[in-house]
């Protein structure tokens, strides 16, 4: 292990190579639920991509798996190092490199934080559109997992926003896949093949992002109904209104609750309409026109009461700002209240008031509870599971992934399936495709050193 250590020490500076004691618990995990810490035997902090490439040579030639490491925000495990492995933190290589207002894209380092990309395209008038809530994850970790986030009703996940990376196989080669073009189709799309494959094919080590003009008028509109099954119903109609909103969330009343609590947040509703209420629906709508902004809101508050909403409150500024804040903190209030894991199934939007009514029999006849939200414009379920016995827990965890994918859907819409699903993926999933995605892992990582237990090669 010293000579391992010597090397990687050359090749990243002393200074930049962390073993023993220097490595803080904050590498030994990410915020996974269920996924226990663990230490690795070294963390690196590369500069470029050639020190990249010659960390994963010497860790081939020595066996040492490897963890690519963002920010760690990741809730699958996907970031969670192996014993006696090697973190490739990527907190030395954060900067944005370029912003092309002409072909507006901006050229990033994986390192680069979501809330650093943020001001430095603002000052240029345009915006990166993935918001998975966290702004301290870093668009290196999003590419790894295909982060979606409230946004992706209108722009898309993390997949539909990259059109080129710079990438280290883990024999060595650096290659380029994609770039500055709005489409290509020419071989292979290698930069599609590496998105979402949570580290186990190649280390990201440069991205070309997609960015949008912001718009300067924003309203948020947020609409109680009795029934949850009335809030996904009204959802339908408001994607087929021509609207356009760019947050489509729905929330349970147990989940507006606990956040509101947690955040001491006051949205002005009426406790008579609170008490009877099942379920909320947020809707955010951007325009570059005010007053068709306000148009747009007169048209969807009509919408929602047709629908059924009991009332429709107009947010605007601060309100508005907080009430999507709440939204984004959901998770970390389920963690404060003690939740002992988080759904992340995706199904066709049609098909959420099913899975959410059979999800809740199934919790029920296991004697556990769920409380959640969503993104109700793209069929992304997040449910608060509370189940602390762990094998009744795996019993009904999967029974909900069964059912989400009877109704057309997967296991994850945007969470990963990283170190916690992979059980489940591994059970659950066609095995022919199983069988190929092995196939593709192993003409990518012959040695097999990259996020080993992640995706298709769970076994370790």
């Amino acid at each position: 292990m010293s000579d391992v250590a010597e090397r990687f020490a050359e090749i990243v500076g002393d200074a930049n190579l962390l073993t023993g004691e220097r490595i803080s618990e904050d590498y030994a995990h990410d915020e996974a639920l269920t996924a226990a810490p663990q230490k690795p035997a070294f963390v690196a902090r590369p500069k470029t991509a050639e020190e990249v490439a010659a960390l994963l040579l010497s860790a081939g030639e020595h066996g040492v798996p490897v963890t690519p490491r963002g920010s760690a925000t990741g809730l699958s495990g996907a970031a969670r190092p192996r014993p006696g492995g090697l973190v490739i933190s990527f907190e030395r290589m954060n900067a944005v490199l370029e912003i092309d207002t002409e072909n507006h894209v901006a050229v990033v380092q994986p390192g680069i934080t979501l809330a650093d990309l943020d001001e430095r395209t603002a000052a240029a008038g345009l915006g990166y559109t993935v918001y998975p809530g966290e702004l301290s994850a870093t668009v290196g970790g999003n590419v790894g997992t295909n982060a979606g986030g409230m946004r992706a009703v209108k722009y898309g996940v993390t997949r539909h926003n990259v059109v080129g990376l710079q990438a280290v196989l883990p024999t060595g080669e650096i290659i380029r896949t994609g770039g500055k073009i709005a489409k290509v189709s020419s071989g292979y799309d290698l930069t599609q093949l590496i998105v979402g494959s949570e580290g186990s094919l190649a280390v990201v080590t440069e991205v070309t992002v997609k960015l949008y003009p912001r718009l300067p008028h924003g309203a948020t509109v947020l609409a109680p109904f009795r029934t949850v099954d009335e809030v996904l119903k009204s959802v339908i109609k408001i994607i087929a209104s021509g609207l356009a909103p760019h947050i489509l969330e729905y929330i349970d009343d147990r989940t507006l609750g606990a956040i509101s609590d947690h955040l001491n947040l006051d949205l002005g509703v009426q406790d008579a309409v609170r008490d009877s209420a099942a379920a909320y629906l947020m809707v955010a709508l951007e325009s570059r026109d005010k007053d068709r902004l306000q148009a747009d809101v007169m048209e969807l508050g009509g919408l929602l009461l047709d629908r059924g909403a009991m009332d429709a409150y107009v947010l605007e500024g601060a309100a508005a700002g907080k009430l999507v804040e709440a939204r984004e903190k959901s998770f970390w209030t389920a963690k404060t209240i003690g939740v002992d894991d988080i759904i992340d199934v995706v199904v066709p939007r049609a098909a959420m008031p099913e899975f959410l009514r059979r999800t809740e029999e199934l919790v029920l006849s296991r004697d556990a509870a769920v409380a959640g939200c969503g993104h109700a414009g793209d069929g992304n379920v997040h449910l608060g599971l509370f189940c602390p016995d762990a094998d009744k827990r795996k019993k009904l965890l999967t029974e909900i992934f069964a059912l989400g994918m009877e109704l057309g859907g997967a296991i994850s819409g945007e969470h990963g399936i990283g170190q916690t699903r992979s059980g489940y993926f591994l059970e659950l999933e066609d095995p022919a495709k199983i069988a190929l995605m092995r196939r593709i892992k192993a003409s990518f990582d012959p040695a097999g050193i990259l996020n080993p237990g992640i995706l298709p090669a769970a076994e370790v």
